[in-house]
């Protein structure tokens, strides 16, 4: 059956190398994204974007997607109508912090620099794109998100936990230790929160079953939008991450593109058209 919705990542899925919608894994010049998203365009079919970007980050790249939605910073904030209405998931975050963000909450405790001085040269904001983040404290670089997690419970924390959301390029503006292996972003945030609860939030919102949804990702964070969708894509270059091969056998509606990034998502947009 065609799917009635598509619910997409951006980086690394949608958008290639340095966020570019018009080039291959490779860095070769193509059409094929665009045409795919013309042609789902044209079938009606709404798109939804979902990412770890902030909130105006999202609804910016939604209006030059012609996206019907956007959903910001790993499932925290939901938006339709161009911005104008919203929702916002607060997780497990404890009723004793009840109106603040989970951000002010982190910072009045300090767990951020704790965590980053307990991983010397491991772990270190995601800057410059840290400072604008609510939800998530936004990092980068080579630590265990399930001993984080063992970590933060340890402390009384045991509500936050550390989602791992792909590997980036390491860069000179990283102070990370050198290691072969590439960096990866991760999102301190609230249990409870994810793309895969705001995907079936909007769903709901829709009047849309599940089994009419399709998402299409490409990292471990991606991987919750799978209970929510009748189908999920994974792009080539996140199946090819260490210990994602199974992870996604352990999906079984998980299904992995024969392209990376932009080539493999056209596929699994016309694949749902």
């Amino acid at each position: 059956m065609a799917a009635r919705i598509v619910y997409t990542d951006l980086d690394g899925t949608m958008v290639g190398p340095r966020g570019s919608f018009w080039h291959t894994a490779a860095r070769d010049l193509t059409a094929e994204p665009a045409t795919a998203l013309l042609e789902l365009h044209r079938a009606g079919v709404p798109l939804v974007l979902v990412s770890g970007r902030t909130f105006e980050q999202v609804v910016e790249a939604a209006r030059i997607f012609a996206a019907d939605g956007a959903i910001a910073e790993l499932g925290a904030m939901l938006s339709w109508d161009g911005g104008r209405g919203t929702h916002r998931f607060t997780g497990e975050l404890p009723a004793e912090h009840a109106g603040r963000t989970p951000m002010e909450v982190m910072a009045s405790l300090g767990v951020v620099e704790e965590l980053v001085a307990a991983h010397p040269g491991r772990l270190e904001w995601h800057a410059p794109w840290h400072t604008t983040h609510d939800t998530d404290a936004l990092l980068r670089g080579r630590v265990d998100p399930v001993a984080v997690d063992a970590w933060l419970a340890e402390r009384g924390l045991g509500w936050l936990t550390l989602k791992d959301n792909g590997a980036i390029p390491a860069t000179s503006r990283m102070t990370l230790d050198p290691d072969p292996a590439p960096p990866r972003v991760y999102h301190l945030m609230p249990r409870g929160i994810s793309k895969g609860t705001a995907i079936a939030w909007d769903l709901e919102r829709r009047g849309i079953e599940p089994a009419d949804a399709v998402a299409i990702g490409d990292s471990v964070s991606d991987l919750d939008m799978a209970p929510a969708v009748g189908r999920l894509w994974i792009t080539a270059n996140g199946a090819a991450v260490d210990g994602m091969t199974d992870r996604i056998a352990a999906v079984p509606n998980a299904t992995v593109t024969g392209a990376p990034m932009g080539e493999g998502w056209a596929q699994a947009v016309r694949a749902s058209l």
